[in-house]
């Protein structure tokens, strides 16, 4: 551990001696130095790897809605879907699916009502 905290002062250092000699550049931002991050870097992540959940997660729930519990996994796949399109999820195209799986739901939903009057699959004679 003393040699990493050693070896991140030298490049500190190093980095500041190169920025103090090249006095017509402009200064260099260094990963290692907390003052020049960004503070807003770590909530874009994190909301980045929310929304790509949130796509995931409504994938998933309008697949499982397709055999049970329609009623409430499609709206919930839609919803869910929208919303991860809405925070620009770069896992677009599990979101669409998740929207049209969620769609699907609702059709399984009606079709089962308009032909049996239930709600639930009817596999037996």
């Amino acid at each position: 551990m003393a040699l990493t905290l050693i070896d991140r002062t030298r490049r500190t250092d190093a980095a500041h001696d190169k920025v103090v000699a090249d006095t017509g550049a402009a200064p260099r931002k260094t990963p290692d130095s907390s003052s020049d991050s960004r503070p807003d870097a770590a909530p874009r992540r994190a909301a980045g790897r929310e929304a790509d959940g949130l796509a995931v997660a409504s994938f998933v729930l309008g697949l499982v809605g397709l055999l049970v519990f329609n009623i409430l996994l499609g709206p919930t796949a839609i919803v869910m879907a929208l919303l991860a399109l809405a925070r620009r999820t770069r896992r677009r195209g599990r979101a669409w699916l998740g929207l049209a799986l969620g769609v699907a739901d609702l059709a399984v939903l009606a079709v089962l009502v308009t032909a049996n009057g239930t709600v639930a699959w009817s596999l037996g004679g």
